[in-house]
């Protein structure tokens, strides 16, 4: 039986493509789901998975669809195996069902890993280099001397209550959500004060 798996990130997407597809290539039961790619509890692949027999083929729009890294599509697609369950994939033109089709899917995987290696290789490097000629990588530590003042102006302004949030904010040159977050890094408790 060849069964279904749609998924899209979020409600502003839409299924209807997907299902299309997974409808006119022949599956008889299409689960659908709205859940980001990075989330690991997804039902409807938790409930299709557990329902799956002996010679089902899973069908696919997109292989990205199915995992939600390579790491768990190779965890995914190592569990298929075990039940000796299949994975076609409409777009990506890859048929687990076929020697071939598992052949180009483990070539690349294999390829998909080497380049996240070779990234996290040149990320190195670069980071290297640049502590060589002195600089640090990574996000800047705390708050600049300008912006501390700035939060100490935003905290009394803020506490007096004598301006509203937007005029704080024009006073010391800062966006809203700026003057904001000053008054949570002064641990200053904000209400909803709209003056």
């Amino acid at each position: 039986m060849k069964i279904g798996y749609a998924r899209v990130s979020t409600k502003d997407q839409n299924l209807e493509m997907q299902t299309d597809a997974l409808t006119k290539v022949g599956c008889e039961i299409i689960f659908t789901e709205t859940a980001s790619g990075a989330k690991t509890d997804r039902v409807e692949l938790t409930k299709m998975l557990s329902q799956l027999r002996k010679g089902d083929i899973v069908v696919v729009y997109k292989l990205d669809r199915l995992g939600r890294s390579l790491k768990h599509l190779l965890e995914v697609v190592a569990q298929l195996n075990d039940k000796q369950v299949g994975i076609q994939s409409i777009s990506d033109a890859i048929d687990t069902t076929t020697p071939q089709g598992r052949l180009f899917f483990n070539i690349s995987a294999c390829f998909a890993e080497f380049e996240r290696d070779l990234i996290r290789e040149r990320t190195k490097a670069g980071l290297e280099a640049a502590r060589a000629r002195g600089r640090k990588g990574g996000r800047r530590q705390g708050m600049t001397k300008e912006a501390e003042q700035k939060a100490i102006l935003a905290e009394t302004y803020y506490k007096e209550g004598k301006m509203g949030v937007n005029q704080i904010a024009l006073e010391i040159g800062v966006s809203k959500m700026t003057l904001y977050k000053y008054l949570r890094l002064r641990k200053v408790t904000i209400g909803s004060y709209s003056k």
